[in-house]
């Protein structure tokens, strides 16, 4: 069986996204410089069916972060859009267009019940159980695989209050965002977290840490 693990970019300040995030700013104000980093890697470029891009530190991060993940899951905010609340017509299917890029089963936290979506290679199941109800069906969608929470920062606190978390890695970028969504809020003061490795990029410092229990 493999683990379950959590990856996320950070700004200093400890925000995953920056104020009044909006359909016109899905990251809130600031939170796309978070991901500066990662856009430029070829490694994310050719996963979004893009050309182009950087080899490197940070490339050789993303590829191993996305190597043996055979199931992810997501909050309700990561999925969108924002505010969240009951689904409406024309039912929102998420922010990838036709193909997103997981081809995975991929297992979304909402308080709303809703049919699965299935979008190229992708399978999106809406869960209403709380984060063990997701796990145990992303467990068993992984078979051998790692589970991978995707965030976003509640979702991650939620696994980490719960005990559900394995690893976690930070992609700290030199931002300040004053606000948003905080990584940690939730998590209680109860998490031990051992760093294991740290590794310097232009941009971003790639921290991972394992869960002691």
């Amino acid at each position: 069986m493999g683990i379950v693990r959590a990856a996320i970019s950070v700004s200093l300040d400890g925000y995953v996204a920056g104020p009044r995030q909006s359909i016109e700013v899905p990251l809130g104000e600031g939170g796309e410089a978070l991901h500066t980093w990662v856009v430029q890697t070829r490694v994310w470029r050719e996963a979004h069916g893009l050309e182009g891009g950087l080899e490197g530190v940070s490339g050789e991060v993303l590829a191993e972060e996305m190597r043996a993940v055979g199931a992810e899951i997501m909050g309700r905010g990561k999925f969108g859009p924002p505010g969240g609340g009951a689904w409406q017509e024309p039912l929102w299917n998420g922010w990838w267009g036709e193909e997103p890029p997981f081809r995975k089963p991929v297992f979304v936290l909402t308080h709303h019940p809703r049919e699965p979506l299935v979008l190229s290679g992708t399978t999106f199941t809406f869960v209403t159980g709380g984060v063990e109800e997701a796990l145990a069906l992303a467990r068993e969608a992984a078979a051998d695989l790692d589970v991978f929470v995707g965030g976003g920062a509640d979702v991650i606190d939620q696994f980490l209050a719960a005990g559900l978390l394995d690893q976690l890695d930070l992609h700290v970028a030199p931002v300040l965002l004053g606000g948003g969504s905080r990584l940690f809020a939730g998590a209680g003061t109860d998490v031990r977290l051992e760093q294991v490795r740290a590794v310097g990029a232009p941009g971003v410092a790639h921290l991972r840490y394992r869960v002691v229990r």
